[in-house]
């Protein structure tokens, strides 16, 4: 996880339009960064193609922080 979490705090900011020094691992996705429904839809397939995995719906729905897309994109890439 300590490879993937500083290029997805890029990703999310590039996505998100926001300075990639305002995300951490503690980034709030919904509070801190306005992420909606629909921008969570938008960054999982952002984060999908990137990176070459399928984050389940239903996993992500539970996502609140950067550190929690970290450890369910480590996963990820760990089963492939």
């Amino acid at each position: 996880m300590p490879d993937l979490e500083p290029s997805l705090r890029a990703l999310l900011a590039e996505r998100l339009g926001v300075p990639a020094a305002g995300v951490s691992a503690d980034t709030l996705l919904l509070e801190d960064l306005g992420v909606d429904s629909l921008a969570l839809i938008e960054l999982t397939m952002a984060v999908e193609a990137r990176y070459g995995v399928t984050l389940p719906d239903d996993r992500m729905a539970r996502v609140h922080s950067v550190a929690d897309l970290a450890a369910l994109l480590a996963g990820a890439t760990a089963s492939r």
